[in-house]
């Protein structure tokens, strides 16, 4: 029996996402000219006006159409995160910067990795965060702890994943290398979650790269 409109949860907030997308790009402006497209602070003008694009639209109930919308972000954050790994990568072969440049720059390519992701994850789970509690979500891309409970125990009783479930997933998932307590079940979440796996590993063995020629 499906739940009532009255007796559905209350919308999902969307601030978290929204300060993620602008924390992309901040941190994006604070990389080297080398790793980055255009002027330092080209990125973080960008994500600000994507960000308030999906406040207008989420104000105005356009949902369906902020949910594709929040799917381009998320192609052309990773696309862009993807590049500045590739151009990472260049600078460590060729030595074009300095060693504390080039371990503050994977640091900071590992943070976006992790939030890029995150959003990615908010965004396709159940249909994204407007289909998510309604009586009728899609399927589940991910099978979180609480799902697994009891449904009149505590701990699941009138649970629901938000952002930060999903920041934790993407967290654990560039610390491990894989998932840990969340299953992972659409078959788009587990090409996501091994490309965001694959990136990390990178930034990592470039750290490591980088620590054995100091050391």
């Amino acid at each position: 029996m499906n739940p009532a409109p009255d007796d559905l949860p209350p919308p999902e907030p969307r601030w978290p996402a929204l300060l993620t997308l602008v924390a992309v790009g901040g941190i994006d402006a604070a990389l080297p000219p080398a790793l980055s497209l255009g002027p330092d602070w080209l990125s973080l003008v960008v994500m600000l006006a994507l960000a308030a694009v999906m406040l207008v639209l989420h104000r105005r109930d356009r949902h369906r159409t902020a949910q594709k919308f929040g799917y381009f972000i998320s192609a052309v954050t990773t696309a862009f995160l993807v590049f500045s790994v590739g151009l990472l990568i260049h600078a460590l072969l060729k030595g074009s910067l300095k060693p504390i440049e080039m371990l503050r720059s994977a640091a900071l390519l590992w943070g976006v990795n992790v939030l890029v992701f995150a959003l990615w994850y908010w965004r396709l789970d159940r249909g994204g965060p407007h289909v998510r509690r309604q009586a009728r979500p899609e399927p589940a891309s991910f099978l979180f702890p609480q799902m697994t409970m009891r449904p009149d125990s505590a701990a699941a009783r009138d649970w629901y994943p938000e952002f930060f479930d999903y920041l934790f997933l993407s967290f654990n998932t560039s610390t491990a290398i894989s998932p840990t307590d969340t299953a992972i079940l659409s078959r788009v979440a587990k090409l996501l979650v091994m490309m965001q796996a694959l990136i990390s590993l990178t930034i990592v063995v470039i750290l490591a790269a980088r620590a054995v020629n100091i050391l």
